[in-house]
């Protein structure tokens, strides 16, 4: 490829409405433009890696029983409604009308297309295992589309769906997508982490997420220092640093506590630690109002709550649901007497004793309230957000805090779909059993954000070797140097006779601008062709990750070029 034929239109200035950085060099280095809100145009240097993305993803799929077709992006709501995601979803959902007045939505996944096609075509336990992927737009009207690539509402993604006769063949459906999406981050040249995760709106029962490191990551990470525990921050559990409580239960107090709505107000007021405390909060749970309580210390995770409820809209409650149904107010709130609410308890507070927590009257609270004894709880369950330097739940080492961009993620999602869809089949005495289903989603432009996110420096792209557009770029100095323009047209030829995807950059710029324009976009190696070296036959060779300079006679630079790639 020709410079003066590639359309990479470089900028030189930060687009104000870029914030992360591989949104500011994708911008600049004219790999994308904007269309709409969170709707992009790739141009042709991200399309060329975005195909050697998915290559790489096609080859890893294929490896592992993956048979590649290809789904509508349009998707009739009875589908959706059946299998009673319709409303779960939310506003996420693209929603429309056809002509008809028949409702459809744009798909943001497509777990009811695929198992509707296999409920229809798929009898006998004899088609099974099946794996079955697409690579397609998705669509998801995200309510602040932002970070570029990162959190769009139109973009490409991978998604595999596997169909088991039972839980121990869907565990190796599992693992051979795990195997495949590690051999795939790996071969795009990725730091990456597979953690633990929330299974959110396609559900199910076990998740993995693929996490790229970087520090411009929008989901936190917690992982051990010593064993190989690690999940996001929405689910990551740890283990309680809290010491057998030997203490003998004490007579409960009701005390004047004025103006102390908060922990902290409380405990000064108190001289007590916030550990001593009894957190309650009031939420609304698909509009029924319930009580959680946490200690003073700790916060509530507000996903692990959600999925403790089985709700699927959670809000915190107003200052009037309190005083409506609970007869109290902000800040005083407590379980002592309440009835009527239905009270969700942390793991920790079963085993507090003597604990503060409010007397549900203003300006007072209750000390040495004890569990079982003071007050009942309806429901314990795992709801704090952990944090790093809190002990490991499985080893009890420490736990260290990472963040991650999420590139691809896992589920096993057992018969969720197959049971509204009726993906069933007849086993060997032909009764018939309901199949076992995973899905498997990578965000192809995401893979390719992160990748930036990950390798870049104050000049521009740095692009891992299997993924860069290009190889390398041979710059001539002077456009006006007959002789400097015959040897560069020269490397090039050689180069790309060797199959090395090669750019030649024959526009009629200054140095400085091919230079930067280089840099920008990010070829791993520029060959450059100037008359400093050329009075001594040779030409410069530079690693653009390195920065590392080589000086070559011109006849084997070529294969200079060729031979270092190789171990790049």
């Amino acid at each position: 490829m020709r410079a003066s034929q590639l359309f990479a239109p470089t900028l030189r200035e930060v687009p104000a409405e870029a914030e992360i950085v591989s949104h500011q060099l994708m911008m600049r280095s004219g790999m994308i433009r904007k269309t709409a809100s969170g709707v992009y145009t790739y141009m042709p240097i991200a399309w060329r890696v975005m195909k050697k993305i998915m290559n790489i993803i096609r080859e890893e799929m294929d490896a592992e029983g993956g048979q590649e077709l290809m789904m509508p992006g349009v998707q009739p709501a009875e589908l959706w409604l059946k299998s009673g995601r319709w409303d779960v979803y939310g506003e996420e959902l693209w929603r429309l009308k056809d002509r008809h007045g028949r409702d459809f939505c744009l798909g943001p996944t497509h777990e009811e297309v695929i198992t509707t096609i296999v409920a229809g075509d798929v009898k006998s336990y004899r088609d099974l295992p099946l794996r079955l992927y697409q690579i397609q737009t998705k669509y998801r009207d995200e309510r602040r589309p932002r970070f570029g690539l990162m959190r769009g509402r139109e973009f490409i993604m991978k998604d595999l769906y596997s169909f088991d006769r039972d839980d121990a063949a869907l565990e190796e459906s599992y693992q051979a997508m795990y195997r495949a999406y590690t051999n795939i981050f790996t071969r795009c040249g990725l730091k990456f982490r597979p953690v633990q995760a929330d299974n959110g709106a396609i559900g199910g029962t076990a998740s993995h997420e693929f996490m790229v490191l970087a520090q411009s990551g929008e989901a936190e990470i917690l992982y051990c220092s010593e064993c190989r525990y690690a999940a996001s921050a929405e689910i990551a559990q740890s283990g309680s640093d809290q010491e057998s409580n030997k203490e003998e239960a004490k007579n409960r107090e009701e005390v004047y506590t004025p103006d102390c709505k908060t922990i902290d107000d409380l405990a000064g007021f108190l001289k007590i630690s916030p550990e001593k405390t009894i957190k309650a909060l009031c939420y609304k749970a698909d509009d029924e109002l319930v009580l959680v309580l946490i200690r003073g210390d700790r916060t509530v995770n507000e996903i692990k709550l959600k999925n403790a409820l089985a709700c699927l809209d959670l809000q915190m409650a107003t200052d009037e649901d309190i005083t409506r149904v609970m007869g109290s107010s902000m800040g005083f709130v407590g379980p002592v007497g309440l009835k009527g609410v239905k009270i969700l308890a942390d793991l920790e507070v079963p085993n507090m004793t003597n604990g503060v927590c409010g007397a549900n009257k203003k300006d007072y609270h209750l000390i040495n309230v004890n569990p079982d004894r003071d007050f009942s709880i309806d429901q314990t369950a795992d709801l704090r957000l952990a944090k790093a330097g809190e002990p490991c739940p499985e080893c009890g080492g420490k736990l260290l805090s990472a963040r991650g961009i999420e590139a691809g993620q896992i589920f096993k999602l057992g018969n969720k779909y197959s049971k509204s869809m009726g993906a069933k089949y007849l086993d060997e005495t032909g009764r018939e059993q309901l199949m076992v289903m995973g899905c498997y989603g990578i965000g192809v432009g995401r893979t390719m954000a992160a990748a930036i996110e990950q390798n870049f420096d104050d000049d521009g792209i740095i692009w891992p070797i299997s993924i860069a557009p290009y190889h390398v770029v041979v710059v001539p100095v002077s456009d006006r140097s007959e002789e400097q323009v015959q040897v560069a047209e020269s490397i090039y030829l050689k180069l790309i006779n060797k199959k090395v995807e090669t750019v030649c950059d024959d526009r009629k710029e200054r140095p400085g601008v091919k230079f930067k324009d280089a840099d920008l976009i990010g070829y791993p190696l520029r060959i450059t062709v100037g008359s400093k070296t050329l009075a001594e036959g040779k030409v410069e060779v530079k690693v653009r990750s390195t920065g590392e300079v080589h000086l070559v006679e011109v006849g084997k630079a070529a294969d200079f070029a060729e031979q270092l790639l190789k171990e790049l």
